[in-house]
């Protein structure tokens, strides 16, 4: 399967909100929104879990639109952190780097 990497260096092509949306499966939305709702200590519904990629054009999870690194590649006019001096680092992506160390690897394979 062909990656697809976000502004931060998470794989979308290998994210459940991606793939329900481009498989319309309604299961996995429910059972996704369930999961991110106890992850992340807040209310997800099955509605919300719709996307195209975060670089992608068309739907984006909610919470994208508030997302501070997307928002910040977005403003410096970058494609990815990995386009940005800081990506080593910024404390806005050091939680995704610890928490998914491929996102780091993802990044770099895009310089």
């Amino acid at each position: 399967m062909k990656k697809l990497i976000s502004c931060c260096g998470l794989d979308c092509a290998t994210c459940n909100a991606r793939i329900a949306h481009i498989t319309n499966d309604n299961d996995l939305r429910r059972k996704t929104a369930g999961e991110w709702s106890i992850q992340f200590n807040s209310t997800i519904t099955a509605d919300m879990i719709d996307c195209a990629g975060c670089r992608e054009s068309g739907v984006h999870f909610g919470y994208c639109a508030m997302c501070e690194i997307r928002n910040c590649v977005k403003n410096k006019g970058f494609q990815t952190c990995a386009d940005c001096s800081e990506m080593n680092s910024c404390q806005k992506i050091a939680m995704i780097q610890q928490n998914v160390p491929e996102s780091v690897a993802n990044l770099e394979s895009l310089k």
